[in-house]
């Protein structure tokens, strides 16, 4: 029988150093930790910035809707996901439904959370909320009031897994969020009771 590896455990924070602050959007800290073994690190550095959601939002036809805009990070046109950063007090739901409404104009009927993620495991630099919206329908006319502006495109299952690869999406959270909800949809759903059974019968 294999041996059994010990659990790494916490590193333990013994002094934080603010390096940077610029509100809202993202702190630097000079952390001075210990180790599981012992060992200290002085200065490593952490990266609190503001979380934010991303959707990604299905029709009943089956079909997906992706946004086209200028981001300055990758300094390109790149084909997106609606997202956003959540506002003081709102739950990632409450802010992956905003975000949705304002840069698309569709709200949606089921939501199924994927997920919170750390952009990097290293510094952290926020999370990522990712969720699978279905049943999503057109209410009103986008308002995002954004710096650029976004062209909504929509496109089949098929053509949103071919984004993957494409090389048209230019961010790991609408990447990752795309990836999980096609898994998610192709996931066998539990079969239901035979008519009459009574419930864990079947």
């Amino acid at each position: 029988m294999p041996e059994a590896v010990p659990h790494a455990g916490s590193w333990r924070r013994r002094r934080a150093t603010l390096l940077l602050d610029r509100p809202p959007w993202l702190r630097v800290f000079a952390d001075d930790v210990e180790l599981p073994d012992g060992r200290e690190v002085e200065g490593f550095l952490r990266i609190e910035s503001r979380e934010y959601a991303t959707v990604f939002a299905v029709t009943p036809q089956g079909h997906v809707l992706f946004l086209r805009q200028y981001k300055y990070g990758p300094d390109r046109v790149a084909l997106q996901l609606p997202a956003g950063y959540l506002e003081p007090g709102e739950t990632p739901d409450q802010g992956a439904r905003r975000e949705l409404l304002e840069e698309t104009g569709y709200t949606a009927s089921e939501w199924v959370y994927l997920g919170g993620y750390r952009p990097d495991g290293n510094r952290g630099f926020g999370m990522a909320h990712l969720f699978l919206a279905q049943g999503a329908r057109a209410v009103q006319a986008p308002d995002a009031g954004d710096l650029e502006e976004a062209t909504i495109r929509i496109l089949s299952l098929e053509q949103a897994e071919a984004a993957l690869t494409s090389g048209e999406m230019a961010e790991l959270a609408p990447i990752a969020c795309v990836a999980l909800a096609l898994a998610r949809l192709r996931a066998p759903r539990p079969a239901l009771p035979a008519q009459g059974a009574a419930p864990g019968t079947a």
